[in-house]
C-alpha cells in the first residue's frame, strides 16, 4: 500500500484526485497507476483501470486472478466491475468511500472469489484526499 500512496501523491503533485493503485502478482508489482482523468480529460481514467489495463498487459492477457490490487481509495462501480471481468484475486482498498465507493450498491459488484481488505493505510490516504479538496474549496 506504501507504493500505491506513492501513487498517489504523484496525482496529488499533477492536481488529479489523488488515488494511486499498484498490482501485485507472485510477489512482484506489475503495474503502477494514479488517477489520469484530468490529465486525459477522460473521466473513466480512474488508477485501478490504469492499473488493470497496465497489468493485462504486463501478463498478456485479460484475467488477474493470482493478483492483488492495492489502492488507496475504495473502488467506485465503475473500477469494481473491471475488476470482477478481471477476476481479480485480491483487493485491498485503503481509505473507505462513503459517497461513491462500490459497497454503497446492494449485491456483490466483485468476482466472487475477489478476497477484499479494507483500511490498510486508511488515515494517510484519507488525509490525502481532505487535503486535496481542501485546497480546492
Amino acid at each position: 500500500m506504501e507504493k500505491a500512496l506513492e501513487e498517489a501523491r504523484t496525482a496529488f503533485a499533477k492536481d488529479e484526485i489523488p488515488v494511486g493503485a499498484v498490482i501485485v502478482c507472485r510477489g512482484k508489482i506489475i503495474a503502477r497507476a494514479y488517477n489520469l482523468t484530468e490529465t486525459l480529460n477522460d473521466p473513466t481514467a480512474h488508477a485501478e483501470m490504469q492499473a488493470i489495463t497496465a497489468a493485462c498487459n504486463s501478463l498478456g492477457g485479460k484475467y488477474l486472478d493470482d493478483c492483488t490490487l492495492y489502492v488507496t481509495l475504495e473502488p467506485c462501480v465503475m473500477c469494481a466491475g473491471a475488476c470482477a471481468w478481471a477476476q481479480l484475486g485480491r483487493l485491498v482498498y485503503a481509505a473507505s468511500d462513503p459517497k461513491r465507493g462500490y459497497t454503497l450498491c446492494p449485491g456483490n459488484i466483485l468476482h466472487p472469489k475477489t478476497e477484499v481488505s479494507a483500511g490498510l493505510l486508511s488515515e494517510p490516504a484519507g488525509q490525502l484526499m481532505k487535503d486535496f479538496f481542501a485546497g480546492k474549496r
